[in-house]
């Protein structure tokens, strides 16, 4: 089992940049594909951002060259740094854990945090 409890989000201007912290808590967060997911107003949650226990990504093509998706697994903890922010990037964000490779699929992740709003003002 694990728990995820992301933080981070909040009010931002076009072009502004945020950084969303995920904590985990549980067994052998490092052995984990952690990922990024958002869902927009009126829209169904996408996909983001993955990382593998070896700190291989992937990403959405709507995000590449703007965001960034790390791990500390001392830390128990993934990151998105997100960069040069756009009003479409406005939405709650969600972490979540799959026991899996790299992983861009909602329904490969088993466990989710409760999310976090990221608003982009024009």
């Amino acid at each position: 089992q694990v728990q995820l409890v992301e933080t981070g989000g909040g009010l931002v201007q076009t072009g502004g940049s945020l950084r969303l912290s995920c904590a985990a808590s549980g067994r052998a967060f490092s052995t984990y594909t952690m990922g990024w997911f958002r869902r927009a107003p009126g829209k169904e949650r996408e996909f983001v951002a993955t990382i593998n226990w070896s700190s291989s990504t992937s990403y959405a093509d709507s995000v590449k060259g703007r965001f960034t998706i790390s791990r500390d697994n001392a830390k128990n903890t993934v990151y998105l740094q997100m960069n040069s922010l756009k009003p479409e990037d406005t939405a709650v964000y969600f972490c979540a854990a799959a026991d899996s490779v790299l992983a861009r699929a909602l329904d490969q992740y088993g466990y989710w945090g409760q999310g976090t709003q990221v608003t982009v003002s024009s």
